[in-house]
């Protein structure tokens, strides 16, 4: 499974940790910057990582910034975006049970390397369950194409 990952200068140290961490577990990883610490704007990266979970070139994506909340807020305009913001795992594998979450989104600022591993490994190892769940998923989609 191919995993987008993207971040804003307060995220870079974490977004390596969980690069590698992903690397480690047998995920391709595509890593959309930045590259270093210096000064850039959240909405940038959480657009392109959401463009490439959208058009198909990674199937989920991870974005960090300093809470999780800019970023996430950029990428869930892209059309067919469900970023969903965790600071811990049960909500990051709950996103994915019942909201069939593509790209989940934390804060550098609020959670520590050891946390965000957990949370990025609940959050994957869910899968969808449908069902009704599906039908509120279509209601997401519905206000988002009524645009």
């Amino acid at each position: 499974m191919k995993i987008a990952i993207g971040a804003d200068h307060t995220a870079i140290e974490l977004k390596e940790t969980i690069k590698q961490h992903l690397t480690q577990r047998g995920y391709d990883v595509v890593d959309y910057g930045p590259n270093n610490a210096q000064s850039v704007d959240y909405p940038h990266y959480g657009e392109v990582v959401a463009r490439a979970v959208a058009g198909g070139d990674c199937q989920l994506g991870v974005l960090i910034c300093g809470t999780g909340i800019g970023i996430s807020l950029a990428a869930n305009k892209v059309p067919g975006i469900r970023a969903a913001v965790c600071s811990e795992p049960y909500s990051a594998k709950m996103s994915r049970l019942h909201n069939d979450a593509n790209i989940l989104a934390f804060g550098a600022r609020v959670v520590g390397s050891e946390l965000a591993k957990m949370i990025v490994d609940e959050f994957l190892n869910a899968e969808f369950e449908g069902g009704r769940h599906q039908g509120r998923v279509d209601m997401i989609c519905d206000i988002e194409r009524r645009r």
